[in-house]
């Protein structure tokens, strides 16, 4: 559940300089998801309307600025309130400068990453505050204007508690603290009903003990939370400012309130506050387990905030490493902070340091108490050898009039900014001692009319901006830390460098380039994680990566990553996720716009790219590609066009991948069945039991897969099966039968020359699969040179014929097509007079199936056509080979399952095609869930193989019953609405139901409680409504396997249980 905000309006200063790239900033997080499911219409950065305006009058501006554009939003010709009485309006102020962010406390990177986001993107306190607000604080409040600074780290428990029942007036949030920290900040003072009597600032210990509650902490005063009615607009926003907040109080008297305002114009303006708002009740609502931490000007305050982990409560979750590029990780201590950086060679960063937007080369050393900030690679020279230690050094984009300069300054981690000379130090030194040790005076920072109780670090000229003849650099001001000997140039040079103070060179930070710079140098490192990612086949998304690419203009950057990741590849499975990888950017670019992802990829200018990438060459083909893609990037459809194309050669890739499984096929010479002999093979079905999709690939290449199946007679036959023998004429008749050897003949098809063979890579063209198994077993050479009559002559002194067929509906869900295409090449093997084992034809299965372009993995060979119960593992690598291990149960238990397995047709049909390239795509994009998914269904198989083991059918039907939740996760709408019917229907007799294959129709397989139920299903489902057709079958596992015989012309039916070899 989130807020959803009306307008969301962020207040800089006056003369801030930046509100263009503010806004940017807003729209972006817009487009990142990052203001909920339904953003505000209105976003807007307001830059105050003079300076020093203070945050209540920022508040009222913001206020009247939301209420003009939602006025005109409204069709208004004039402001009006009315347009606030049910909106929903979020004011950030960005308050003062920060010290150690050129871009305020707002824009501060927080070490942390957020996996399940949308987009990937830096975490800024702001997004902090907007997820906390618009997730948590802000969850089931009235309409409303909250207020908030950003100058605090708020964490807020996922359920704050808050009661909005009969809310009227102004609410201040306040957060449990200790009477200690209290006495320098503010705390409320309430009543019984919970509104605010008094607001103590920095008060006694009495004063503060008063406050407490009954397990001793004290409401804290945040810096500027609160709510107020939108009845009226001016309670509204009097949360913002604690002059406001005072006239609300309950023991606050008119005379006190007014005559705290110093001159008689802030008085004047505090008697039309009170005459205004007194009326309002302000009540206070403090959050248990919440926590603000705010910003400080103290480095070292700064510095643990970043390197410390955040509450339980907090929704970030910190880390060591955010956002960054790290050759050697090993080197960063724990308890140190990296964000935002690319950190190349030996950088050692010592336990309590922070290095955030820096791209440096090592061999560095960083010693504790550190934050460094903003340096480029061009400083790491002037980094070397120099021992850093409780220091802060920053680099600063600085425009003076219109020329951008680069400046660099250096404090340490002790030294206070406002101390006066004589009570301070610099770089955590007495200033004395700084004098003497670098030979500097006073009279080289301060004019010689400055006070002394103005001279202090914030307004002492150390900085060097711009020389008249030479360039600088970092090590002006490195020098100053005094580590050796200053020489005489080095101090010349500082002091003929025209130099500013912090104090000056604040109003020249350039937040638009530094902004800029940040972002740069996250798509920097973005690449750098590109290439990690896809190299070292990581499971790490790069979706989220992708979309912030083309959000922020950066998809030309990424794309020129990914080409060079494919077209550099050492094998054709990186290539072929780097190709997908595309695809996705393609896919943003088009932002939901020019029609389906998943369509045809067969445009002829595509034809070229695709031929190289078939023959082998993956880096033309890639830069074919890559060149076709730049005349496709104009509009939507045309984006999405060329996204199905990259898909298109990202299969083409898999299925060289796949092809790897080839070198595990191994034929054999074997006696030539007679002229006019059938060779007939009749297989099983399968049931898998648990692991499915972990099987296809490329998950089974990329993750490892595990994958139980049971062989099964369905109505107690085989119903899968296929015959071939030789014939005199020279070509090759295909023939489908309807269901039996001896049925009606459904297809026929007659193939005379090679060119009517040409279509078998296409899964829908006539006789397609058995095209395609002539070419894989080699009987027929295709492309080749000699005509098929030629081949088929000198080979074997004539053709053959093919009849196959199936018991079993299409779409059933049992390994149909897989199963059948095991049989054809069986017993085509063997009317060849060639002989292939059992685990041959499973990768020979693989390697049809990618030539016909179906894809798939495989299960459905090994439970079709090994007999009985097994599991089959694949390695997470390439080569891809399947191995198989039977499943030894009890004595007995093969009969308790064929008493308590049942059939289910659901009357549904969905080719697995369909489903297929969603899960690919999904698993290409390494979503974190589709990652986790992949884990537990081989982990669930394991479990199911050791429940079979030990013949446990409760704890079988745990495993079915997770597994087809898992596959739900896999393809998500497999489970069609009479689907769910049948099983909430069967659910109280079930030990545990699935559905068969890859879901969305086909059968469904129940484990009954009870045993031999079908009678007793078939009335439950009957009595059940909108359902339409169903049937009810019985399984048993079959022990034998599939069977092959060689019979003479008239075949007679039965089978006789093979072995291992198809012989």
């Amino acid at each position: 559940m989130a807020a959803e905000w009306s307008a969301v309006l962020l207040t800089c200063r006056r003369g801030h300089g930046g509100v263009s790239a503010l806004q940017r900033e807003l729209e972006v997080r817009r487009l990142r998801g990052g203001l909920g499911p339904r953003p505000p219409a209105l976003l807007l950065a307001v830059e105050d309307p003079w300076a020093r305006l203070g945050s209540g009058g920022a508040t009222l501006n913001a206020l009247l600025v939301a209420a003009e554009h939602l006025s005109a939003r409204a069709g208004c010709t004039v402001v009006t309130a009315d347009v606030l009485r049910d909106a929903r309006i979020l004011i950030l102020h960005m308050g003062r400068d920060f010290s150690f962010d050129d871009c305020g406390r707002a824009f501060t990177c927080l070490p942390a990453e957020e996996p399940g986001a949308p987009a990937e993107a830096l975490v800024c306190n702001l997004d902090s505050l907007l997820g906390t607000m618009t997730h948590r604080l802000c969850v089931g409040s009235p309409p409303g204007v909250w207020v908030c600074s950003t100058d605090m780290l708020l964490t807020v428990p996922s359920t704050p508690g808050i009661n909005w029942d009969g809310f009227q007036g102004v609410r201040v949030i306040a957060v449990p603290g200790s009477p200690a920290y209290a006495r320098n900040h503010g705390v409320y003072l309430t009543n019984e009903q919970g509104l605010v009597r008094d607001i103590i600032y920095k008060g006694t210990e009495a004063q503060i003990q008063q406050c407490a509650g009954p397990d001793g902490t004290v409401p804290l005063v945040q810096q500027h939370s609160g709510v107020g009615d939108p009845a009226s607009p001016v309670p509204c926003v009097t949360t913002a400012a604690a002059s406001a907040l005072m006239c609300l109080a309950g023991g606050m008297t008119e005379e006190d309130f007014v005559k705290g305002g110093g001159d008689a114009s802030v008085r004047n303006a505090r008697s039309v506050l009170w005459t205004a708002l007194r009326g309002f009740p302000l009540s206070m609502a403090c959050i248990p387990n919440a926590s603000y931490d705010y910003m400080t000007a103290s480095a070292s305050d700064h510095i643990r905030s970043l390197t410390l982990l955040p509450s339980s409560a907090s929704h970030l979750r910190f880390c060591k490493t955010a956002h960054s590029h790290v050759d050697q990780p090993c080197l960063l201590e724990d308890g140190s902070s990296v964000t935002n950086c690319l950190l190349e060679g030996a950088v050692h960063l010592a336990a309590g340091s922070v290095i955030q937007h820096c791209h440096l080369q090592g061999p560095l050393v960083i010693g504790p108490g550190c934050l460094l900030s903003g340096l480029d690679v061009d400083s790491s020279p002037a980094l070397r050898g120099c021992p850093l230690r409780d220091i802060v050094l920053q680099g600063h984009h600085v425009r003076l009039r219109d020329l951008p300069c680069r400046v660099f300054t250096l404090t340490g981690r002790l030294d206070d900014w406002q101390s006066p000379v004589e009570k301070a130090t610099y770089l955590n030194v007495p200033w004395a001692e700084f004098f003497q040790r670098t030979g500097l005076r006073e009279g080289d920072l301060w004019d010689a009319e400055t006070p002394r109780r103005s001279r202090c670090l914030l307004s002492a000229r150390l900085f060097p901006v711009l020389h008249a003849r030479e360039a600088l650099g970092l090590e002006d001001v490195l020098w100053l830390l005094g580590l050796a000997t200053v020489a005489s140039e080095q101090l010349v040079r500082w002091r003929t460098a025209w130099r500013m103070s912090w104090q000056e060179l604040l109003p020249c930070l350039d937040t638009e380039a530094e902004l800029g710079a940040r972002q740069a140098l996250f798509f920097l490192q973005g690449q750098r994680k590109v290439r990690r990612v896809l190299l070292g086949r990581q499971d790490s998304s790069l979706l989220p990566l992708a979309c912030s690419a083309v959000h922020e203009g950066y998809h030309k950057a990424m794309l020129s990553t990914l080409d060079e990741v494919a077209s550099t590849a050492s094998d054709a499975g990186v290539a072929a996720r780097a190709l997908a990888c595309i695809a996705e950017v393609l896919g943003c670019m088009a932002q939901g716009e020019g029609g389906l992802r998943s369509g045809p990829a067969a445009n002829r200018e595509w034809a070229s790219a695709f031929g190289r990438l078939e023959s082998g060459d993956i880096a033309g083909g890639v830069q074919e590609l890559a060149a076709e893609r730049q005349k496709w990037m104009s509009r939507p459809a045309l984006l999405v066009r060329a996204a199905r194309h990259y898909e298109g050669a990202e299969q083409i890739l898999v299925r060289q991948a796949v092809m790897s499984s080839c070198q595990f096929i191994t034929v054999e010479q074997a006696e030539l069945p007679p002229l006019g002999h059938w060779v007939q093979v009749v297989c099983p079905a399968r049931l898998d039991l648990s692991g499915g999709w972990s099987d296809t690939p490329p998950i089974t290449y990329e993750h490892g897969g595990a994958v139980v199946d049971v062989a099964v007679l369905v109505d107690g036959c085989r119903p899968i099966g296929a015959r071939v023998r030789r014939i005199v004429q020279p070509e090759l008749r295909l023939v489908s039968l309807s269901g039996t050897p001896r049925s009606e003949v459904v297809a026929e098809l007659v193939c005379q020359e090679l060119e009517h063979l040409q279509d078998y890579c296409q899964p829908h063209a006539p006789g397609a699969l058995l095209k395609a198994a002539f070419i894989c077993t080699q009987v027929v050479q295709f492309p080749s040179q000699r005509p098929l009559r030629a081949q088929l002559m000198e080979s074997f002194g004539g053709g053959f014929e093919v009849h196959t067929w199936s018991k079993l509906p299409h779409g059933s869900g049992l390994g149909t097509s897989s199963i059948l295409a095991g049989a054809v090449m069986a017993s085509l093997y063997r009317a060849a007079g060639k002989a292939a084992s059992t685990e041959s034809l499973i990768h020979a299965v693989l390697h049809l199936e990618q030539r016909l372009t179906t894809g798939g993995g495989w299960q459905d060979q090994v439970g079709g056509l090994i007999p009985g119960i097994k599991i089959g593992r694949s390695k997470a690598q390439l080569p891809l080979r399947v191995e198989v291990e039977q499943i030894l149960v009890p004595d007995g238990f093969t009969q308790t399952l064929n008493d308590h397995l049942l059939l289910v047709y659901t009357g549904k049909t969905r080719l697995a095609r369909n489903l297929l390239q969603d899960v690919v795509r999904n698993w290409y994009a390494r979503l974190p869930s589709i990652v986790q998914n992949a884990d537990a269904l081989v982990s669930n198989a394991e479990e199911c193989a050791q429940a079979l083991r030990q013949g446990d059918l409760l704890l079988l039907g745990k495993c079915l019953d997770c597994y087809w939740q898992q596959k739900k996760c896999m393809a998500p709408g497999c489970e069609p609405l009479a689907v769910g019917r049948m099983m909430d229907a069967l659910r109280p007799y079930a030990y545990g139901q699935c559905l068969a294959g890859a879901g969305g129709g086909g059968f469904l397989y129940i484990l009954t409680k009870a045993p031999r139920q079908k009678e007793a299903l078939h009335q439950i489902l009957a009595n059940t409504e909108g359902l339409g057709n169903f049937s009810i079958h019985s399984i048993e596992v079959d022990t034998g396997g599939f069977s092959m015989e060689v019979v003479g012309c008239d075949t007679k039916d039965g089978a006789h249980p093979g072995g291992d070899r198809a012989v």
